[in-house]
């Protein structure tokens, strides 16, 4: 069973929707104990870093995902779901987020020709052997929305990157933590395959 933790951050429907799809069965919620029962927990979301993390705290997932964290479930933040797993974010200076992972968020520069936010499909670079990533092929697209990107402080946890205006960190794991500035769910076989990939972690 996935959790798909419900912090009224939007897109959570689409998520379950495609995990619906894998035939996988995954609940929306923002129950403590709904939560650390799950075999696998997902923190999806669009909007503001701030407003998030506010959120977060306000339902007080923010010491419920480190419970998980902490406990060895694999954990997938997906678009603002891997922006908050870091320490903080330019769109909102001084606002901390929840540091499971070390790195900053930052805006993404301006580019002649480029427009901010980046919407559309962009081709992933594969690196460092990402669980995730198994059969998926070399230079496969898929679907972002962000005008902001991670910069991870130690490239061994990057899998994945791809290029807007600035080299952009994609795709992340350390231990049971993993993470996509991308959207899974809205990037068709290739994203279902990710999510598939995510859901057969730890089985045998």
């Amino acid at each position: 069973m996935i959790a798909v933790i419900d912090y009224d951050a939007g897109n959570l429907k689409s998520v379950e929707k495609a995990l619906k799809f894998l035939g996988e069965e995954s609940y929306i919620t923002r129950d403590r104990k709904e939560i650390l029962n799950a075999n696998k927990v997902i923190l999806p979301g669009v909007g503001a870093f701030g407003k998030a993390m506010e959120n977060l705290k306000k339902f007080e997932l923010d010491k419920i995902i480190q419970e998980v964290v902490n406990k060895k479930t694999p954990f997938l933040g997906i678009c603002l779901g891997l922006q908050l797993l870091f320490e903080g974010s330019e769109e909102n200076a001084g606002v901390e987020g929840l540091h499971i992972l070390d790195g900053k968020i930052l805006k993404i520069p301006d580019k002649p020709g480029l427009k901010i936010p980046h919407i559309g499909w962009n081709s992933l670079y594969l690196q460092n052997q990402g669980k995730l990533f198994e059969g998926i092929a070399e230079g496969s697209f898929v679907y972002f929305v962000h005008s902001f990107y991670l910069k991870a402080k130690n490239n061994f946890i990057v899998k994945a990157s791809t290029e807007y205006s600035v080299d952009i960190h994609a795709a992340v794991e350390q231990e049971n933590v993993f993470a996509c500035q991308f959207h899974p769910e809205k990037s068709s076989s290739v994203g279902l395959q990710i999510l598939n990939n995510f859901a057969k972690i730890g089985e045998v």
